[in-house]
């Protein structure tokens, strides 16, 4: 029976030092191999093959975001020691590192704001069909309402047209009447005035002739008078002569 391996090794290279031995970046992975105790050349059928497995971590080894080895040699070039240049360039990884991961925290991927987009569309248009669904279902009896009470409204408002009409038409004829009654009776009031006036001349015509008869008897009765008396005053002065 054949070997049966399982083991994945990604690419992925970097220095960390001028002649150095390249570090291979290996994630953590589950290497699983069954491998058989011993290899004889020929195995019974009934003989069971005794096989082990076991698991291989390897320490994950962290990206840089920069080329490290550049970075070390540019130190190393302005006087540092390779220790030096090696803990700076840590420090400074670490530092870029945690920059990165702070900025990322606070930032959302383009699949994700794409969903988050996307859901927000589906809410907003379940909510326009919910709004229309409720209008369509909750403002239609008001609307009839609405039609009704317009058409009421209408209604009594010809009415109390009608009836304003028909007021005025009544009140018009009333004043027409009253006016042409009015006018009669001031014209039955002008006659009587002017028969009264009439009469008053009349009577004041006649009071005249009474008075002036009256008046013709006063002065003959005074003449009268005065003739008697001075014939008797010459009576009695030719007596006393």
């Amino acid at each position: 029976m054949l070997q049966q391996r399982i083991l994945r090794i990604p690419s992925l290279i970097y220095h960390t030092g001028p002649g150095l031995i390249p570090r291979i970046h290996i994630p953590p992975l589950q290497c699983v191999a069954q491998i058989p105790l011993s290899m004889p050349h020929r195995l019974p059928i009934d003989r069971k093959i005794v096989t082990r497995e076991f698991h291989v971590n390897v320490r994950k080894l962290r990206d840089h975001h920069f080329d490290t080895l550049k970075f070390v040699q540019r130190l190393q070039e302005e006087g540092f020691s390779e220790e030096q240049s090696v803990a700076l360039m840590r420090a400074m990884s670490d530092v870029i590192e945690e920059s990165i991961q702070n900025l990322t925290r606070t930032m959302v991927l383009k699949e994700d704001q794409e969903k988050i987009t996307y859901n927000q569309k589906v809410d907003f248009s379940k909510l326009r069909s919910e709004l229309t669904n409720v209008h369509a279902s909750e403002l239609k009896p008001l609307r009839a309402d609405q039609e009704r009470l317009t058409s009421e409204i209408s209604r009594l408002n010809a009415r109390l047209r009608e009836e304003i009409q028909r007021a005025q038409s009544s009140v018009r004829l009333d004043l027409n009447l009253e006016k042409g009654r009015i006018r009669e009776e001031s014209s039955v009031h002008e006659l009587k005035i002017k028969e009264t006036d009439t009469r008053i001349e009349k009577e004041i015509g006649d009071l005249r002739g009474v008075l002036e008869g009256v008046k013709f008897s006063t002065l003959q009765w005074l003449i009268g008078v005065c003739t008697g008396t001075a014939a008797l005053l010459l009576g009695v002065w030719r007596l006393l002569m």
